[in-house]
C-alpha cells in the first residue's frame, strides 16, 4: 500500500485502505469531510517558540479555517489538534477535556494529532501550554457542539431546547423521554459554528481517565517515528564532522560506492549514504574517508570562567527586573552573603534518538518525525528545498519523549535530502551517539546572588544575576524590598536549547540553596525563614503541604540530612522535601516527598505521574547529569559513560496534589522537577556540614 496525502495520521499498519480522506487544500476542508457535525474555533495567537527557532512560532496561527471536530455518521468522534505526544499522555487529557464538555464516552472519541494536513496549526508542544491552551480550546469546541447538538434536536423534534439535554453520547428530551444518538441526528448533515472566547465551559471533573492505547503501549504494539515502515524503503546515515564545528575539506566516497546497494548523496558539507539495511548503510558511512578542519576549542573545566568573560550586558523586557535600591538594603541588613552556583550542560536523553522518514512524491514531501514542532519543521523542509509549505507534510506519530530537546528537525531534512537523492522512501534514525554530540544541551550557567537579611529573618536586599542558563524564573517569589534580578546572555561553547522547565532548574537551584544559607546563617529552620519572607499564598500552600506530609521537625539519625525547596514557573507551584544519607562521601536518597499545584486538576492519576517522573528525572541533574567536552569533542556521549538515574536511585517518592478548582489548569510537564535539586542539596548540607554550590551534586563529605 502506498501512502498517499490524506491518510489517517495514526495508522501505518500495512493492512489496507484507511477510512477517511481529506484534501490538502484547506479551503476545500468541508467538501471533503462527508457526512456530520463539524465546529470551527478562533484560536489564539500563537506562543513565541521557546526554542527561539524559526518557522511555526512566531506568527499567529489560522483563525479562519481551523476544524477541530468531526462526528461521523458512524459514530466516530474525531478531534483534530496540532499538539504531539512525547509521553505527557495528552492524548488522554485532550481526549478527557472533549468528552467532558460534549457528555460523550471517552471510547467513543478519537484524537487525530500534528499532521500538517489534518490539523489546525500550532506553535508546538512546549512551554506546559497543553492544558492552559489547547484543552481549553478543545474544551470550547466540546462546549459548543453540544449546544449545537441540542439545537439540532429541538428544531427536528419541534420542543423546547430547554427541555433538552445531552448525556452519554445521546441527545434527550426530558419531558418525552425520546433520545437519539449523536450519529442518527447530525446524519447528512453539516453544520459550522464559530466559537468565540466567551464560550462556557465547565471545570474539569478531575477523575483518572485510563490512558489511551495503554493495551498498545505495554504490548509493544504502539508505532513511533522509529517504527515507520514504508514499501521499498531505503536506510540513511550521514557523515558526521571529527568535531563540533567541524568544516569538511575533502571527503573520498569510492570505497563506499562500490558496496553493493549503496548510494552516496553530496550537497555542499552534506555527505549521506542510503542502504538496504541499517547495518550496510553504517558500514558504507563509515567507509568514507573524510579530511576536516576545526579550530580550537575550550573544555568543561573552563566553561564557567568562558560564560562570565563573555557575557552581555541585559537587554528587553526579560533582560532585568529592579525593585528599590539593593545597596540600601544592603547597608540596612545585618547579615550579608554573597555566593556563585553554576550548572553544567546536560543532555535531553530521550528514550527514542531522532528519527525520520522521508518520502517525496514528485515535488511534494512528506516526512513521519518524532518533533515537538510539526509545523515549525514544515516551514524548515520548506526553507530547506525551496519549496511552498503546502507541498510538505510533517505527520509525527508519539514520539519517544522530548523534554524541550525536539524543537527542530534536522532528521527530517537529513531524510529528505537522502530520499531526493535516492529517489525512494528514506528511514533514518540517530544513533545513541549521535543524539549526545549532535543535539542541542540544556545550557550551562553561572548563577550569582548577593543578599541581605536583618537578625530577625526578614530580607532586606536581593541581587540575582544568570549568565547563560536563562531567565524563567529568575525573579525571587519571597518578598524582598530591594531587589535586582538580571539575565545575561553570553558565548555558548556548545549548542543549546530548550530543557524541561528550562533555566527554572537552574534558577531555583541558586534561589533556594541560597536561602537556605541565610537560614542557617541566622539559626532559623529552613520552612519558618522561608514562610517568614512569603506573601505568596501559592507557594506558601505548597511549603506546608509538603512540610506537613514529609513530617518536618523531627530529628534526623546521624549522617542523614532533611531539605526543602519550593518554587513556581508557568503558572504552577511546586515543594519537595528530600531525606537523604550520606556515607563515605556516597549520597543516597530515601524519600522525596513533592506537593504540587496547578490550578484545577484534571487527572489525578497521570498527574502524579508526571510529579513522579519529573522527581526522578530531576535527580539525575542534580546528582549525575553532566557533558564532558574538551576541543570540540563530547567525552561522554553514551550512556555507558553518561550517568542517569537507574532503579536503585530512585527513592521512596510521595506526591501530594493541590487541588485548586477556582483556578484554571496549567501545564503540570515541567514545574514538578524545579524543586528536588536544591532540597537534595540542602539535605546534603543538613547531614554534612558541607555546602555544594555546583550542579551536579557530586562531591560530599563523609
Amino acid at each position: 500500500m502506498k501512502f498517499q496525502p490524506g491518510m489517517e495520521p495514526e495508522r501505518y499498519e500495512l493492512d489496507g485502505p484507511l477510512p477517511y480522506r481529506f484534501s490538502f487544500r484547506r479551503r476545500s476542508f468541508f467538501k471533503t469531510v462527508g457526512a456530520g457535525i463539524v465546529v470551527v474555533a478562533l484560536l489564539d495567537k500563537a506562543l513565541a517558540q521557546e526554542s527561539g527557532r524559526r518557522g511555526g512560532g512566531r506568527r499567529p496561527a489560522p483563525q479562519d479555517i481551523g476544524a477541530w471536530l468531526h462526528i461521523g455518521e458512524d459514530g466516530q468522534i474525531t478531534v483534530y489538534t496540532g499538539k504531539v505526544e512525547v509521553g505527557q499522555n495528552v492524548r488522554t487529557s485532550l481526549t478527557q477535556a472533549v468528552a467532558e464538555e460534549l457528555h460523550a464516552p471517552a471510547g467513543s472519541i478519537r484524537l487525530v494529532i500534528a499532521d500538517t494536513q489534518l490539523t489546525p496549526y500550532d506553535a508546538g508542544t512546549f512551554g506546559s501550554r497543553s492544558t492552559p491552551d489547547m484543552a481549553r480550546t478543545l474544551r470550547r469546541v466540546g462546549a459548543a457542539a453540544r449546544e449545537a447538538l441540542i439545537d439540532l434536536a429541538a428544531e427536528n423534534w419541534k420542543v423546547d431546547r430547554a427541555s433538552i439535554k445531552v448525556a452519554d453520547g445521546k441527545v434527550v428530551d426530558e419531558k418525552s423521554g425520546q433520545s437519539i444518538e449523536f450519529a442518527q441526528l447530525t446524519k447528512g448533515q453539516k453544520l459550522a459554528k464559530a466559537i468565540g472566547e466567551n464560550t462556557a465551559t465547565s471545570v474539569p471533573v478531575g477523575n483518572s481517565l485510563p490512558k489511551v492505547d495503554a493495551d498498545k503501549l505495554v504490548t509493544g504494539r504502539h508505532r513511533y517515528a522509529s517504527d515507520i515502515l514504508l514499501p521499498d524503503m531505503l536506510y540513511g546515515k550521514v557523515l558526521r564532522p571529527a568535531t563540533l564545528k567541524g568544516e569538511l575539506v575533502s571527503a573520498e566516497t569510492k570505497e563506499a560506492e562500490a558496496m553493493e546497494g549503496i548510494k552516496v548523496a553530496r550537497d555542499g558539507n552534506f555527505v549521506g549514504v542510503v542502504a538496504p539495511n541499517d547495518l550496510l548503510a553504517t558500514r558504507a558511512v563509515k567507509a568514507i574517508k573524510a579530511e576536516w578542519k576545526s579550530s580550537p576549542q575550550i573544555s568543561h573545566k573552563e566553561l564557567y570562567a568562558h560564560l562570565k568573560k563573555n557575557a552581555r550586558q541585559p537587554q528587553g523586557e526579560r533582560g532585568g527586573q529592579h525593585t528599590g535600591s539593593v545597596k540600601d538594603g544592603l547597608q540596612a541588613a545585618d547579615l550579608r552573603n554573597s555566593q556563585t552556583y553554576t550548572v553544567a550542560y546536560i543532555a535531553h536523553a530521550p528514550l527514542e534518538p531522532r528519527a525520520a522518514v522521508a518520502q517525496w512524491e514528485g515535488d511534494k514531501l512528506t516526512v513521519w518525525t518524532g518533533t515537538q514542532r510539526p509545523f515549525g519543521v514544515r516551514a524548515d523542509l520548506a526553507s530547506a528545498f525551496h519549496i511552498p509549505e503546502s507541498d510538505v507534510r510533517v505527520i509525527v506519530p508519539d514520539t519517544g519523549s522530548g523534554y524541550g530537546g525536539k524543537h527542530s528537525g534536522e532528521a527530517a531534512i537529513e531524510a529528505a535530502r537522502l530520499a531526493r537523492a535516492a529517489g525512494k522512501p528514506v528511514k533514518l534514525v540517530w544513533t545513541r551517539e549521535e543524539e549526545f554530540t549532535w543535539a542541542y544541551f540544556r545550557p550551562a550557567g553561572v548563577i550569582e546572588i548577593s543578599s541581605g537579611a536583618k537578625k530577625d529573618g526578614l530580607l532586606t536586599a536581593w541581587e540575582c544575576h544568570n549568565y547563560n542558563s536563562g531567565g524563567s524564573s529568575l525573579r525571587t517569589l519571597y518578598s524582598v524590598p530591594n531587589q535586582i534580578s538580571e539575565f545575561h546572555s553570553t558565548d555558548s561553547p556548545l549548542r543549546q536549547g530548550s530543557y524541561r522547565a528550562l533555566a527554572a532548574t537552574a534558577n531555583t537551584f541558586a534561589r533556594e540553596t541560597h536561602m537556605d544559607e541565610l537560614a542557617n546563617s541566622l539559626k532559623l529552620d529552613p520552612l519558618e525563614f522561608r514562610l517568614k519572607n512569603l506573601n505568596d499564598v501559592r507557594l506558601r500552600a505548597v511549603l506546608e503541604a509538603a512540610a506537613k506530609a514529609f513530617g518536618w521537625g523531627k530529628k534526623a539519625k546521624p549522617n542523614h540530612g532533611f531539605g526543602i525547596a519550593g518554587g513556581s514557573e508557568k503558572g504552577s507551584y511546586v515543594a519537595t522535601c528530600t531525606e537523604v544519607a550520606v556515607e563515605s562521601g556516597k549520597v543516597k536518597i530515601l524519600r522525596a516527598v513533592t506537593a504540587f499545584e496547578c490550578g484545577a486538576i484534571v487527572n489525578p492519576d497521570h498527574l502524579k505521574n508526571q510529579v513522579e517522573g519529573a522527581t526522578i528525572m530531576g535527580i539525575g541533574g542534580a546528582l549525575f547529569e553532566a557533558i564532558e567536552f574538551e576541543n570540540g569533542q563530547i567525552k561522554n556521549g553514551r550512556f555507558s559513560d553518561y550517568r542517569v538515574p537507574r532503579f536503585s536511585d530512585a527513592p521512596q517518592i510521595e506526591s501530594v496534589l493541590l487541588n485548586r478548582k477556582d483556578l484554571p489548569s496549567a501545564g503540570a510537564g515541567e514545574t514538578p522537577i524545579i524543586g528536588i535539586a536544591p532540597a537534595i542539596g540542602n539535605a546534603i548540607f543538613a547531614a554534612t556540614g558541607k555546602r555544594l554550590r555546583s550542579l551536579p551534586l557530586r562531591a560530599t563529605a563523609s
